[in-house]
């Protein structure tokens, strides 16, 4: 089946490629043996369809073109089907190897390996190996969340997504459409950076609280999509790792080193407890609410009242 399959794709490129005009669906099945055996009009046009998709996603520039009277025809031009002579030395195959072997663990393994067969046929020196050694350095990405490959494809190909979002402090899930930007990767975490429709601002969203499927919509992008700069810093913004202000905390003694590590300064008060100063971002109300009873938010007020709503969120269960 793989072996006839090659075969067919093989024969509809070809084919697509020799051709000086485009040719409609009835001429690709008159001259393909594969599409002659298919039983029905229904299943030609799946079979057809499948296989138009797949050349596309090997790399293939397939052109639709509509002629005057209305019929619908495909060819690949060879001019946009051609790499130019790509040349690169030791050190910058051993940087695409690396950077290739950061997802050898992931699910972009295959389009990874797939990039540098590419490169390789397009001129990548026969005598370097992309992944071969580099020393010490092996780089590792984990990429556990479902939600990560549906999402990395609606950033690539600007398709706005529906999903189920559970908030940290959140009894349940709610249903969110997005315009996609990009995925960050911060600390061991996913964070999807984007437009959210219903809050008419952007949003981002830590891929471990996406629930269910991601589902992909028709239509375009309504909000403009920043630089990716911007985005990066946003995500890391709302990961809370960007702090313009601090807040004031009181911590129980032997407690809470992750908090400590981040103050500023800390004070002794007796009795068992420690006045800290620590920046204040995005997130640290449910940082802080991990800590339960040892923590004690001083001001300002704002962050107060949101570890106190979070608190009573997971009291209700």
């Amino acid at each position: 089946m793989a072996i006839a399959k090659a075969e067919r794709l093989m024969n509809l490129a070809l084919c697509l490629l020799g051709t000086r005009r485009p040719l409609s669906k009835r001429e690709l099945r008159e001259s393909i043996e594969a599409y002659l055996e298919a039983g029905s009009d229904d299943s030609f046009n799946r079979m057809f369809e499948r296989d138009k998709d797949d050349l596309r996603e090997l790399g293939l520039v397939i052109e639709t073109v509509e002629n005057l009277d209305g019929e619908v025809g495909y060819l690949a031009r060879r001019d946009s089907n051609r790499l130019p002579p790509i040349t690169l030395d030791a050190e910058e195959a051993a940087a695409l190897g690396l950077a290739a072997k950061v997802w050898q663990q992931a699910r972009l393994a295959g389009a990874a390996s797939g990039a540098l067969q590419k490169l390789r046929a397009a001129g990548l020196p026969e005598d370097v190996d992309p992944y071969g050694s580099h020393g010490a350095l092996e780089p590792h990405i984990p990429v556990h969340e479902a939600a990560f490959e549906p999402l990395m494809l609606a950033c690539r190909d600007r398709r706005p997504v529906v999903f189920d979002y559970r908030k940290a402090n959140a009894a349940q899930p709610g249903t969110r459409h997005v315009e996609p930007w990009a995925l960050e990767c911060w600390r061991g975490h996913w964070y999807l950076a984007g437009w959210d429709r219903d809050r008419g601002a952007e949003r981002v969203f830590r891929l471990s609280r996406i629930t269910g499927k991601v589902r992909a919509r028709a239509g375009k992008y309504t909000a403009e999509v920043p630089d990716v700069v911007t985005v990066r810093e946003t995500v890391a913004g709302w990961a809370g790792e960007i702090t313009d202000r601090s807040a004031l905390i009181r911590l129980r003694s032997g407690a809470g080193y992750p908090l400590r590590a981040k103050a500023v300064s800390v004070r002794e008060l007796g009795d068992g407890w420690d006045e800290l100063e620590i920046p204040y971002g995005h997130g640290l109300d449910a940082l802080l609410v991990e800590f339960g009873p040892d923590v004690v938010v001083v001001e300002p007020a704002e962050l107060r009242a949101d570890v106190v709503d979070r608190l009573r969120a997971v009291a209700k269960g």
